[in-house]
């Protein structure tokens, strides 16, 4: 299954926030919300974990089979399975990029990265999935557009990041367009209302 590419405000009614796909809200008119909070009684457990792994995904902007992928590796490592698939999420690059405000939502940072606008540790990363580490350093390639596009990024996450709780695993020197990968994410710093729980029992229900 391919990455989604369709109406956001689609998912976001359906789902719930999901700030890494857009930060917007939809509006009010619809009587969606309305009709998904009649149906929400109605919800089988199977459709209960089957959201809140579409959650994830749609979030993240992950393929299934990029999911199941992360999902596998966090069930072969040391720890809970749900907290290391969250970890897993939130140390890619693209999802760094967008948590230290340096591009609004998650596909916009994969485009920078895609188009090579990112460097990690002074080496340009085209790789949107690669997984950051403690003490990893994110700046910009060192050229008048890369620099443009940023410095548009910053400018208009600040308001929405300001009024978040700063990341502990992160660090953001705007003025140098500079972030730095303190630590592997706590829980409490997850991006995301989300149960792992239900994600994880959801894949072992399939296999």
């Amino acid at each position: 299954m391919s990455r989604y590419r369709g109406p956001r405000f689609k998912k976001i009614r359906r789902l719930g926030a999901l700030p890494g796909l857009t930060r917007k809200r939809p509006g009010s008119g619809s009587g969606s919300d309305l009709k998904n909070q009649l149906r929400s009684g109605k919800k089988s457990q199977y459709r209960i974990r089957l959201e809140e792994k579409q959650k994830l995904r749609f979030h993240y902007g992950l393929t299934e089979r990029q999911l199941l992928r992360y999902v596998h590796i966090a069930g072969k490592t040391k720890g809970a399975t749900g907290l290391v698939l969250l970890q897993l999420l939130e140390m890619r690059l693209d999802n760094i990029l967008f948590r230290l405000g340096m591009a609004s939502t998650i596909p916009g940072a994969r485009q920078l990265v895609n188009h090579r606008h990112i460097l990690v540790n002074g080496r340009i990363v085209d790789i949107p999935s690669y997984r950051c580490k403690p003490r990893d350093i994110i700046t910009m390639k060192d050229n008048q557009r890369s620099k443009r596009l940023i410095q548009n990024y910053i400018a208009s996450t600040a308001q929405a990041l300001a009024e978040l709780p700063k990341p502990n695993h992160l660090t953001i020197d705007a003025l140098q367009y500079k972030g730095l990968v303190n630590q592997i994410i706590d829980r409490e710093w997850i991006g995301l209302k989300i149960n792992e729980l239900l994600v994880v029992e959801y894949y072992s229900r399939q296999t």
